[in-house]
């Protein structure tokens, strides 16, 4: 891991003023080849990393935070998005948005950029990839504030800003069994992440406490990409049957809505349907499908006040603390033994 080194302590190491050391990693051309090349070479050495937005700006803020996501594919990320805008616009602020298509090893990269001094601080949902996260406390090291919202990861301590999945999931998961399903089928793209086992965590619990008995073979742990999905789904419903489908994730809530037209399936009397989503046209389908509708924008902007206040110094920031925004569950067709009036 890279150390935390100054550009004094460089320049001391090589024996070297702080402006030569400087305008080797400005490109300037009044320094010497042979000079530069053993500046950057020592620079590898010690792990220095220079910050070179920073200082063009003569140590002054850049003014901007950063937003990293999953995906853009997803209308909670671009509520999300909204509500970080507006609170940063309030505060005089720029964003960045950045997107790691649920890849670990993008995410890294991204937080390896910046932090070089492009932002002043981080909102992040994770990509849901990975064990260890080791390169998140690279922000620390350079004093970079970092807020989660809807996703995080239990190994860096900071604030999180997310649904209650535990509550929604349970609420969901009863409602169908109180439609009479007793085969219900929980799908995920990652059930070991925080809202992946959260929430079926919720579905668990629901069951057990309507007398059923959970079954593995129920569950799915699938892939984002759509062709993968879907094949999943449609052998999960060959070989298993289930009267009710609960997903984790809205585009696995559409992936099965193609496969059970493709299969003559007919929602929601011989399989029922409910899924997390903010999908502003879900009672525009047929059947109207029934979701849990997070509060995306909400905790976009909450999430982006806690940042202001660690960034300013009235909040502190390596403590794990996990607000909880409430879900609306809206029950339609999709999940109903009839459509109610």
């Amino acid at each position: 891991m890279a150390n935390s080194i100054t550009i004094i302590e460089l320049a001391a190491a090589l024996g070297l003023s702080k402006s030569t050391v400087s305008r080797a990693f400005r490109g300037n051309s009044d320094i010497n080849a042979a000079t530069k090349e053993r500046i950057l070479k020592k620079a590898e050495e010690l792990g220095f990393s220079p910050n070179l937005y920073a200082s063009n700006l003569r140590g002054s803020k850049s003014s901007t935070i950063a937003i990293i996501i999953p995906e853009f594919g997803n209308k909670f990320f671009s509520q999300a998005i909204k509500g970080i805008e507006l609170i940063a616009r309030n505060n005089d602020f720029h964003v960045l948005v950045y997107v790691t298509d649920h890849s670990a090893d993008k995410e890294a990269a991204i937080i390896r950029t910046l932090v070089n001094g492009r932002v002043d601080g981080v909102i992040m949902s994770g990509s849901g990839e990975g064990k260890s996260h080791q390169y998140l406390k690279l922000l620390k090291k350079h004093n970079l504030p970092l807020v989660f919202f809807d996703r995080y990861y239990e190994d860096i301590n900071t604030i999180c800003v997310t649904g209650n999945d535990f509550e929604s999931s349970y609420l969901a998961t009863s409602h169908l069994i109180d439609n009479g399903c007793k085969k219900i089928a929980y799908l995920a793209i990652n059930k070991n992440v925080s809202i992946g086992k959260i929430r079926m965590d919720g579905y668990a619990k629901a069951l057990s406490d309507g007398g059923i008995k959970f079954d593995e073979q129920l569950t799915l742990d699938t892939s984002n990409d759509a062709e993968i999905n879907y094949r999943d789904i449609e052998q999960l419903i060959k070989e298993q049957s289930p009267d009710a489908i609960f997903a984790s994730v809205e585009r696995l809530a559409i992936s099965t809505l193609r496969v059970t037209k493709s299969l003559g399936i007919h929602i929601p009397d011989q399989i029922k349907l409910i899924c997390f989503s903010c999908l502003e046209i879900a009672d525009m389908l047929s059947p109207a499908l029934s979701v849990v509708k997070q509060p995306a924008y909400e905790m976009g902007k909450k999430a982006t006040e806690y940042l202001f206040e660690i960034m300013r110094g009235n909040r502190q920031a390596d403590i794990q603390e996990v607000l909880f925004l409430e879900s609306d569950l809206i029950f339609q067709e999709s999940s109903q033994k009839k459509l109610t009036k």
